[in-house]
């Protein structure tokens, strides 16, 4: 992906595979070698969760104080002034990685719990930002620049649950749940979908980790 080029409404492009390397691969060290029976996937990085961390809803207290992971951050080559890289010194904390790394310490206690069933991806890697920094998800981008995104993300997520050997792909939000089952299609897996822990979600404002719960064991899966 790192030959795509972005216009309007994405004025900034930001990778943490890249410059957040580190942690991300003590990430998947530490928690991406079991198999796993469900794999969550997330949109794409926030401002103030993957992007500053490396690890998909990566809240900086979610990512240090539980997980473990505490890797040296770099800086992209190019950022937005409002939107600093800080790495694990960002004082900011991402809403939706915070309820839904909170959610699985209180239902799962340790990682070595949680992750023994379950594991936590993206779709895209790509953080977009407008000229004003406010994030710009990938359905918003132009439609030639949308469908260059989603060939590459599409086939890697494939590659993620045919290696995994899930047998579910929950998406976090419904733009997750509808690539999972474009990118999964003819694969002998489940695909469902639960609440995004957004706060610009009023439904997960009322209380994200009850409905999560509720949703997924409606689709069958144990928590």
């Amino acid at each position: 992906m790192a030959s795509l080029r972005f216009t309007a409404p994405a004025a900034y492009v930001l990778n943490p595979l890249e410059y957040a390397a580190a942690p991300h691969r003590e990430y998947l060290r530490r928690y991406g070698a079991g198999r796993p029976q469900v794999l969550f996937v997330g949109m794409n990085p926030g401002p103030w969760g993957m992007a500053q961390t490396g690890v998909p809803f990566g809240a900086v207290s979610a990512v240090r104080d539980w997980m473990g992971i505490d890797e040296p951050v770099g800086r992209p080559v190019r950022e937005h002034p409002k939107r600093p890289i800080e790495g694990f010194g960002c004082t900011r904390e991402e809403v939706s990685g915070a309820r839904l790394w909170g959610w699985a310490r209180e239902r799962f206690q340790t990682p070595k719990r949680f992750f023994s069933r379950f594991f936590v991806g993206n779709y895209c890697p790509l953080l977009f930002l407008d000229e004003g920094g406010r994030n710009v998800v990938p359905e918003k981008l132009r439609a030639e620049e949308r469908r260059a995104v989603q060939e590459p993300c599409d086939r890697a997520l494939r590659r993620v649950a045919e290696h995994l050997g899930v047998a579910w792909v929950v998406g976090v939000g419904g733009y997750a749940e509808k690539r999972a089952q474009t990118a999964l299609d003819g694969l002998d897996v489940r695909i469902g979908r639960v609440l995004h822990p957004s706060p610009a979600s009023p439904a997960a404002n009322r209380g994200w980790s009850e409905a999560a719960t509720r949703e997924l064991l409606e689709l069958g899966i144990e928590v």
